[in-house]
């Protein structure tokens, strides 16, 4: 998770961008800044490029243009926009979020977007099949389903 308050250039835009979840301040900046270094964002290309379209990803590669945390949010490199008073708030919410849920069911959830990303459907099958079976029949999932039925919380 990335909490992100004020400038995210370069490295630090690569750090936002491979994070699960970013929060940014309205007041955060961003930019892809290598270029006008001589050298390319290389490193974090890849986490670049599965969160903002390859077309918008390469033009701000190339110009190095600085952007603030609304275009972050248009990008789909942060996953909330909040005022400067409330970023604290907000990253608490959704670090309790998190802690409510399953490890196995996270760990799991992480992979199957892996998988599945750019697939088409009888492609994704396979591995969409495989993870709710193995999540089902694990101890996590049996005591989910228990708990939802018993309408209880998990243990």
């Amino acid at each position: 998770m990335a909490r992100i308050q004020g400038a995210a250039l370069g490295g630090g835009a690569g750090l936002a961008t491979a994070a699960d979840i970013a929060i940014a301040s309205e007041r955060a900046r961003f930019g892809f800044t290598e270029v006008r270094l001589g050298i390319a964002p290389a490193t974090i290309s890849p986490f670049v490029l599965r969160k903002i379209h390859p077309g918008r990803a390469l033009a701000l590669f190339l110009t190095g243009e600085r952007f603030g945390a609304r275009e972050a949010l248009e990008y789909g490199l942060v996953q909330q926009v909040v005022a400067e008073v409330d970023l604290d708030t907000a990253v608490e919410a959704t670090i309790d979020a998190l802690l409510a849920g399953s490890p196995v069911g996270q760990a799991t959830i992480k992979w199957l977007v892996d998988q599945v990303r750019g697939r088409d459907l009888a492609d994704a099958r396979q591995f969409t099949t495989r993870a709710i079976a193995n999540l089902r029949a694990g101890d996590e999932g049996k005591d989910g389903l228990s708990a939802f039925l018993e309408k209880r919380k998990p243990c």
